[in-house]
């Protein structure tokens, strides 16, 4: 093998690391980009995605959504599967408490059996390994169904054209009971470490990490909680083990006996990779799932908060020793501007901060943006969002997002109850917004957008003409930026403003392939 064709494979290799797992092809030697010497820019050509297990009421009604855009250059054969995962242990199925506060948190006994038969194949479960959802077409978004509390978690593969901005979501209405209102997540990539601000063990709450393994090996967890005064101690968060292609649910309040409102969630994975979501869920104000905070950073950036919010609350962690005092501004539809009264505030190394924020949009689209003197320290965060009055509200979550540097998508949108909330914090952008296929029917839209520096913008995205069923929203900056997107589906049940919001990530589809002539060079310095 030559020099050229292994530092083409260490692209790749560096490629997989951050994504989960992709995989991209070489260019051809007479492209273009190779005559030039310039990178190539290509599509990814394998990708994954795991979705948590969506419920544990036997009154939710659940709809998975499988999508990926026509992307230029891309493979023209392909497929995109999402097959169930096996249950590795579920609430109340394993004889103990009704409400489910053992066996879910990776005992001694449980992670003795991963370790001896991990390598031997997942949990069983007959509905593990079966295909859920399957795309037919780049460009039209697919949709099954599941009801009650057996919907499963997903594990899916995909290649090919549709590995490029393949794109997942859930969305769950549970129509009472704890956590009832409208639950929505983006299925999302394996990783090693994830940032889960805004998690909760205190007694009104029942709050789920939920750990999803793609692989044919087991992986080996570790769930550190963080409270307002430090780590909290705890009891079974080492060494949990997740079974090959399997998912398992941990309850947070049994990792500890100490109970608090806000609580930083940190899991690391020993050994593996793993999917991890928060399913957070509450007595009086329904619930939603908390995804990852964005890595720590010096600044922060958490778009569209609903325009209608009645109340706000802003969770951060530092994870160093150093205490930091953020700067917090709203980007409003006019500009950035300082919130009365919290201008500042003062979060402690290592311990969990919250800050009530009120109204704080009044009555206008807006993001927060969260800066880190010099940007020196830094800091995770999400917010916790309320809709509605007294004994009629409904909650959801955004963390801290990643900004969508060439595309993101976000599906199960409606012609009505779908709000695009776009924000550009340091630049002038200009975006594509395309309304794709309907599911079960429709003409493909687009519409060009200009978002002014340090404003936020509830856009007037495009429908589908003809639309039947659902679609997707795909977002791409064309100039500028950067830009932050999320996307809030809402609905009325029993005068109960359900709603859900999802941040819009890159997709991370295109990768950069480094020129062969270029790396033949550094290889033989």
């Amino acid at each position: 093998m030559n020099r050229t064709t292994l530092s083409l494979i260490a692209g790749a290799t560096a490629l997989a690391a951050v994504t989960g797992f992709a995989a991209v092809s070489a260019p051809d030697p007479g492209s273009a980009e190779q005559r030039t010497g310039a990178a190539a820019t290509l599509p990814v050509e394998r990708t994954g995605l795991l979705c948590p297990r969506p419920s544990t009421s036997d009154l939710a009604e659940t709809t998975y959504t499988s999508f990926a855009p026509v992307t230029e250059g891309a493979d023209g054969k392909g497929t995109a599967v999402l097959r169930a995962a096996a249950q590795q242990s579920a609430p109340d199925d394993d004889g103990t408490s009704e409400d489910g506060k053992d066996g879910e948190n990776g005992s001694a006994d449980e992670k003795d059996d991963g370790d001896e038969k991990g390598e031997k194949g997942a949990a069983k479960d007959d509905t593990a390994g079966k295909p859920v959802l399957q795309l037919q077409e780049p460009g039209k978004p697919v949709t099954a169904e599941a009801d009650g509390a057996d919907a499963p978690a997903l594990v899916g593969t995909a290649d090919g054209r549709f590995a490029s901005g393949w794109t997942a979501q859930q969305t769950t209405e549970v129509a009472a009971g704890t956590g009832r209102g409208l639950q929505g997540v983006a299925c999302s990539a394996a990783d090693t470490q994830f940032w889960f601000p805004g998690a909760s063990t205190d007694g009104s709450r029942t709050d789920y990490i939920h750990l999803t393994n793609p692989d044919d090996s087991a992986a080996v967890v570790d769930i550190e909680l963080y409270g307002k005064d430090g780590e909290l101690e705890t009891t079974v968060g080492e060494g949990i083990t997740v079974k090959p292609r399997s998912a398992e649910p941990v309850l947070l309040s049994t990792l500890t006996a100490e109970k608090q409102t806000d609580v930083t969630v940190h899991v690391v994975v020993r050994s593996g990779r793993v999917g991890a979501a928060v399913q957070a869920l509450d007595d009086e104000t329904g619930g939603d799932w908390l995804p990852a905070s964005a890595d720590p950073s010096g600044r922060l950036v958490l778009p569209g908060i609903p325009k209608d919010a009645t109340a706000v609350r802003l969770v951060a962690f530092t994870p160093g020793d150093a205490d930091v005092d953020l700067k917090v501004r709203l980007a409003s539809p006019s500009g950035l501007i300082t919130p009365a009264g919290n201008e500042t505030l003062h979060v402690k190394g290592g311990m969990t901060a919250a800050f009530d924020l009120g109204d704080l949009t009044r009555g206008e689209a807006g993001s927060l943006v969260l800066t880190a003197p010099d940007g020196s320290v830094p800091v995770v965060a999400a917010v916790r969002v309320l809709r509605g009055e007294g004994g009629k509200q409904e909650s959801a979550f955004i963390p801290a997002a990643r900004p969508v540097e060439t595309r993101a998508t976000a599906l199960d949108n409606t012609a009505e109850g779908t709000t695009l909330s776009v924000t550009a914090p340091e630049g002038d952008a200009e975006i594509k917004v395309t309304a794709s296929a309907g599911t079960k029917g429709g003409t493909p839209q687009t519409k060009t957008y200009s978002i002014k520096s340090g404003t936020t913008q509830d856009i007037e995205a495009p429908v589908p003409a003809g639309l039947k069923g659902s679609y997707a929203l795909t977002v791409e900056t064309r100039a500028g930026g950067p830009v932050y997107a999320s996307r809030t589906l809402a609905s009325t049940e029993g005068g109960v403003p359900f709603f859900t919001v999802q941040p819009l990530p890159d997709d991370r589809g295109m990768v950069a392939v480094p020129d062969a002539s270029e790396n033949l060079s550094v290889l033989q310095r």
